[in-house]
């Protein structure tokens, strides 16, 4: 039998068109997409995930496609008790329409959290993105949603353009720091300091370790033993279809082990965060 002993703090939903990313043929590089909630549920069931954050699938350079399914996370989380839904939203001017759609879901049953991502234009320092960004946290502090934002190495996903949202809303919201940083130097910024000051300066600042390189879950569970805090504030997250749910669970049960802070990261920090 199944065992449904794990919570997952990142995985998406949605098909996507061919796109010729980087200048090749059109191609799926997110092979395991999934285009119903059939299709989302049994890979729960296969995987004995008991909680997911779902989230409208991305990575196309078109941002009204991850719109189009905010509707069905909703309903996803609806239908199943387990899912707790994801809304996209975007600081982008030209956005603005679809974004105040998307925060007119904010209160539907299921709705935990609200998705940003720079990967398809704009910048947490960009002036002209301020004005969503404030209407996007407060209806998060509102509504006490999480902001659940995507990191990776350079340009507007940098930590240190990320980071700034942790230095100028942390205290008014839950922000979730998508894959640690994102890459090495993420990483080392994270773990060297900053996540840590986060913490002891009050932020509410939670991150997964989806992507990690392989130093950074070993090195940062060190830390958090070594530092006596930080436990509360990791989170086990598959990032399916980009990511991969064993390859992700191996990695940090690795580092882990089988202590509080596996417990915590498996389970309970979601409960707390997003049940």
């Amino acid at each position: 039998m199944t065992r449904f002993d794990t919570c997952d703090a990142h995985r998406h939903l949605g098909v996507l068109p061919a796109f010729p990313f980087y200048g090749g043929p059109p191609v799926n590089p997110d092979t395991k997409a999934r285009a119903t909630i059939a299709e989302l549920i049994a890979d729960l069931d296969a995987k004995g995930t008991e909680r997911a954050l779902v989230i409208p699938n991305y990575g196309v350079p078109d941002s009204s496609l991850s719109f189009s399914f905010n509707e069905m996370c909703v309903e996803a989380a609806q239908l199943d008790d387990r899912v707790r839904a994801a809304l996209w939203v975007s600081p982008l001017p030209r956005d603005a329409e679809r974004t105040r759609a998307a925060l007119a879901l904010a209160g539907e049953p299921g709705v935990r959290a609200l998705k940003l991502s720079f990967l398809l234009g704009g910048s947490p320092t960009d002036p002209e993105c301020r004005p969503m960004l404030e209407d996007i946290v407060a209806e998060a502090a509102k509504r006490d949603l999480v902001i659940h934002v995507h990191t990776s190495p350079g340009a507007a996903s940098d930590i240190d353009q990320v980071g700034t949202l942790v230095d100028d809303y942390g205290h008014r919201v839950k922000i979730h720091l998508v894959h640690f940083g994102g890459g090495m130097s993420g990483h080392i910024k994270l773990i060297g300091s900053r996540f840590f000051d986060w913490i002891e300066n009050g932020k509410q600042v939670y991150t997964d370790l989806s992507w990690a390189i392989g130093f950074a879950p070993r090195w940062l569970a060190e830390e958090i033993s070594r530092r006596g805090i930080g436990a509360d504030r990791v989170l086990f997250a598959s990032d399916e279809p980009w990511g991969d749910h064993d390859t992700e669970m191996a990695a940090l049960r690795g580092a882990a082990g089988d202590g509080e802070l596996a417990r915590l990261a498996f389970r309970e920090n979601f409960e707390k965060l997003y049940g």
